[in-house]
């Protein structure tokens, strides 16, 4: 663990003396103040949630001599996106009943609930336990919500991957005793606990200590013909290595991280390494064994180099592993052959093997609502209502019914229209295979516009890619509002992410399935020219391409400077 020598951020300080994430949230929550204390704020991220505020109207409550328009945001933690169709249900009458009335599905397979306020703060995390749910972990210094590959399918190999992400969670979740008090006893017992020096001491944290991770840590499971997770993005992952129909074990990468803070060159984003293959049997393990090297060496005097990818560049994969070895107690084998060739989005209907289908319906940016157009949420409750299907969320903000049978199929597809509700089927090639984060005007960090600007902006480069003919490639475009990159942008084949305000910074050359960086392209695009630029550049790809290649390899093999030419020539 760290040092006494070492000079700890305030974050730091904050978590050693927290009791186990207690501090002073239960006191706070009996006040009448609509915010929390500065301290208490880091401390929630670890009960699943942050507080913000509505940015749009920031102006005119300060011209009024208001405070800010406080809230919060309420992340669960849903491992591999599975979730029933009862626990939909109650999410979605949760966000009518405490929230905005929206609920958004996030680029982690989760959902996440906005506009709750401070008063109803313990009352909403209470009812998502309620329906066997969980916030805890959900954001933090600690490993968040666990990835995995979210389609049903008969057989052992997608049952034993699910299986997995549901076993890693549980293995690496904090074991406080303060979230069961804050969030859960009081509720049902009526008792309080949280008076100043009531709670009970600070109990062991086994895997985490006092002061937790220096940051976040994500992991992934992913198969090799399906990396629809984008598994290289995360901290930790595993690619299933399957011979005759079953799981021999997984190939581990290490040390993937999208954040960067551009005026800081000493940040960067990172695609994970291959590190070992290991046995199903040692996954569990090994995966604490990665985590206990994290947090024992992981940077705890700058956050801005915190996470684990800085740690491995620092000390090479060789160094890394060696250590990892160690704490896990023997060698590791070398990683199979095997490696990332496919992505699935899983949109649509397709066979699950069982007789029975799954649809995917794509959710533009993950957010669910009612408006007098389309009726997302009445829809989904209709579907709910008379088909109870499981439920699965998907990496790209999208959702999966599951176990409907063939004679329903028509019907399921008919609710949604009855709704107003896109159909996958209607949906651009381009539409589909975008993202963008929440942004404006909730999240505190945000710059500029991100999920509210890219359907416009998906409006636009439409008409343009089906003139060109390019109506049906698939590649990634995904936004975001600040460069921290929660929508992965960092990867994708296209990537606006913003820099200043109504400006991004445009990146090309990624890949659909997530292999490879992509670089920047142009500075300070502002929002009104990016569909033109867009369009710039896929009319250089069309005119340029060679043989198969995909738009995010055009731009990889004739680099920044001879594609800024060939967007400018004429065709």
């Amino acid at each position: 663990m760290a040092n006494d020598t070492e000079k700890l951020t305030g974050v730091e300080k904050i978590k050693e003396e927290s009791r186990a994430l207690r501090g002073t949230i239960g006191e706070e929550l009996q006040e009448s103040t609509a915010s929390f204390h500065k301290d208490t704020l880091q401390l929630l991220k670890f009960h699943g949630t942050y507080q913000q505020d509505d940015r749009d109207l920031r102006t005119e409550r300060k011209k009024a001599g208001l405070d800010k328009a406080y809230s919060c945001m309420v992340r669960c933690r849903i491992a591999g996106g599975r979730m029933t169709a009862s626990q939909l249900a109650a999410q979605l009458d949760l966000c009518d009943s405490l929230g905005n009335s929206t609920l958004k599905i996030t680029t982690r397979q989760t959902l996440q609930l906005h506009g709750i306020l401070k008063e109803d703060l313990r009352e909403a995390i209470n009812r998502i336990n309620k329906i066997n749910l969980s916030t805890l972990a959900a954001c933090g210094d600690v490993n968040r919500n666990v990835m995995c590959c979210p389609c049903k399918r008969v057989g052992t190999v997608h049952e034993e991957i699910q299986q997995l992400s549901h076993d890693i969670m549980v293995a690496l979740a904090p074991r406080t005793k303060g979230y069961h008090e804050l969030w859960i006893t009081d509720l049902e017992t009526g008792e309080t606990t949280l008076e100043g020096g009531t709670v009970t001491p600070a109990e062991e944290e086994p895997l985490y200590g006092t002061r937790y991770l220096p940051r976040k840590f994500k992991v992934g499971i992913a198969l090799p013909e399906d990396n629809c997770i984008d598994l290289y993005a995360n901290d930790l992952g595993f690619l299933a290595v399957v011979r005759e129909g079953k799981i021999i074990g997984y190939n581990v990468t290490v040390g993937g991280g999208m954040g960067v803070t551009p005026s800081a060159a000493k940040t960067f984003p990172a695609l994970a390494k291959r590190m070992a293959f290991v046995r199903p049997e040692q996954a569990i393990d090994v995966a604490k064994a990665v985590l206990m090297v994290q947090r024992d060496f992981g940077n705890r005097e700058d956050r801005k180099i915190a996470r684990m990818k800085y740690l491995i560049a620092n000390w090479g994969i060789e160094k890394f592993r060696a250590k990892v070895e160690e704490y896990y107690g023997e060698a590791l084998e070398d990683c199979t052959e095997d490696e990332v060739h496919g992505f699935d989005d899983h949109m649509g209907w397709q066979e699950q093997g069982d007789g029975l289908w799954s649809y995917g319906l794509n959710v533009e940016n993950g957010r669910l609502y009612d408006n007098e157009n389309t009726q997302l949420k009445a829809a989904f409750r209709a579907i709910i209502a008379e088909f109870d299907p499981a439920i699965r969320l998907t990496a790209h903000q999208s959702i999966i019914f599951c176990d409907i049978n063939e004679a329903q199929r028509d019907r399921l597809l008919q609710i949604l229209k009855d709704h107003g509700v896109p159909l996958t089927e209607e949906t651009s090639t381009v539409r589909r295979w975008s993202m963008a984060c929440v942004g404006l005007p909730t999240c505190g960090l945000s710059v500029t516009e991100s999920e509210r600007a890219l359907p416009g902006i998906m409006d636009k480069i439409e008409a343009p890619l089906a003139k060109l003919g390019l109506d049906q490639e698939k590649f990634t475009i995904r936004m975001t509002g600040c460069p921290n990159g929660c929508a992965r942008p960092y990867n994708s084949d296209i990537a606006l992410v913003g820099q200043t305000k109504d400006r991004y910074r445009v990146f090309v050359g990624g890949a659909l399935l997530g292999t490879r960086l992509n670089f920047a392209y142009k500075e300070k695009v502002l929002t009104a020219d990016v569909p033109t630029e867009l369009v710039k550049i896929f009319t250089a790809f069309k005119a340029n391409r060679q043989e198969n290649e995909t738009l995010g390899g055009f731009c990889d093999r004739v680099g920044r400077d001879e594609l800024e030419r060939l967007a400018d020539a004429d065709y």
